[in-house]
């Protein structure tokens, strides 16, 4: 897609070929243009050519194949002609009207005559995906704020749509309620073959759900990629702040019932991490922050620190403080980063190339 649209406080200008599945998710600060992207690909806004060094670029948005906008052609489909589905960050139900009469609402608006059948089997599966079937019988006002937004999220898929669209849907539940909805979107993102454009500004939610990841600051895309790619890369806005960290994709090997420890394998070795009752052979993510990350030239012996391993140094680059570097690390087929003084990186004669120890102080599941 490709889309430039003017506000007050910046330019949105956006030129990205993004996954036909899973959770791309687009992180950045408010005001970065996020909600602004949605609404384009939407329809509800009508994103323009744009100008540059000489030259116009039409804008145009096209999903599986399918022109939604092509301004070269003036191709524009309104947003009922466009199959998606739209979950913000209110669940809007229709108050009146209890779970299932939502849910058949948007089914009737969405599917007419010999299609009803397939729309509803669309319906059902979507209930079943979300685990919404003993809620179908109560009042909206029955619901918490993370059921409501299960039923919103159902509601837009038994629209069939070929893309979804969800614009912040935690932001208005808390800590718990948060935490009790994650498992039903990472339910969809690894069962469902559609695309899903994801807006936060969680690097918590990101960590879990993304799989690729786009950062916008001010209108302009950042960073764009994989998104373990995008958390590792030294020149991304993401590696500024305390949330500076690796993402690995790792597999429960063993749980220690002892020691209440599960043991995770990554491509690159394994750590050892809290025991969240994960089955063995549950596929997982974890989440190495580079605060927590040490460097040695030598194996540690008698340490504190369990978890050493093994890793080559990739490159280093400086951070937001002076008195600081970030150096990524290559271990087996993985990247981790290090936070560590300027003075350490120099003492240790740290160079792309050079062996290390790196000691992971903490890693965190992120599921």
């Amino acid at each position: 897609m490709r889309l430039s649209l003017a506000r007050a406080d910046f330019d949105l200008n956006v030129d990205l070929t993004l996954p036909a599945r899973g959770i791309t998710v687009l992180y950045g600060p408010s005001g970065s243009g996020k909600t602004s992207v949605l609404r384009c690909v939407a329809g509800l806004e009508r994103a323009r050519s744009a100008t540059g060094q000489g030259q116009e670029t039409s804008a145009h948005v096209a999903v599986g194949g399918e022109v939604w906008q092509d301004d070269a052609t003036g191709v524009f489909l309104p947003t009922h002609r466009r199959p998606l589905g739209y979950v913000f960050q209110e669940a809007s139900l229709f108050e009146h009207l209890d779970v299932r009469g939502n849910l058949q609402y948007g089914l009737k608006r969405s599917w007419r005559g010999a299609l009803l059948a397939q729309g509803r089997r669309a319906l059902d599966e979507a209930v079943a995906l979300l685990g919404i079937e003993h809620l179908l019988t109560r009042r909206v006002q029955q619901l918490s704020g993370g059921e409501r937004q299960r039923v919103a999220i159902a509601r837009a898929l038994a629209t069939g749509p070929r893309l979804l669209l969800l614009d912040e849907p935690l932001a208005a539940l808390d800590a718990a309620r948060r935490q009790d909805i994650l498992p039903w979107l990472e339910r969809l993102r690894d069962e469902l073959r559609l695309p899903m454009l994801y807006v936060t500004h969680s690097a918590d939610e990101l960590a879990r759900l993304a799989q690729h990841l786009v950062v916008l600051e001010r209108g302009q895309v950042r960073a764009a990629g994989p998104v373990a790619q995008v958390l590792a890369a030294l020149d991304s806005p993401l590696v500024v702040g305390e949330d500076a960290g690796a993402l690995l994709q790792g597999t429960v090997l063993e749980r220690d019932a002892i020691w209440h420890l599960a043991r995770v394998g990554f491509a690159g070795g394994e750590l050892s991490v809290r025991d969240e009752g994960l089955p063995v052979g549950r596929e997982v993510r974890l989440r190495v922050l580079a605060r927590d990350v040490s460097l040695a030239l030598a194996e540690p012996r008698q340490t504190s620190i369990q978890n050493l391993l093994p890793a080559v140094v990739d490159a280093i680059a400086p951070d937001a403080h002076a008195s600081q570097v970030l150096v990524r690390l290559r271990c087996g087929e993985s990247l981790l980063l290090a936070r560590i003084t300027r003075r350490a990186c120099e003492a240790l004669g740290l160079c792309p190339g050079l062996p290390v120890w790196a000691q992971v102080k903490s890693a965190a599941l992120v599921r």
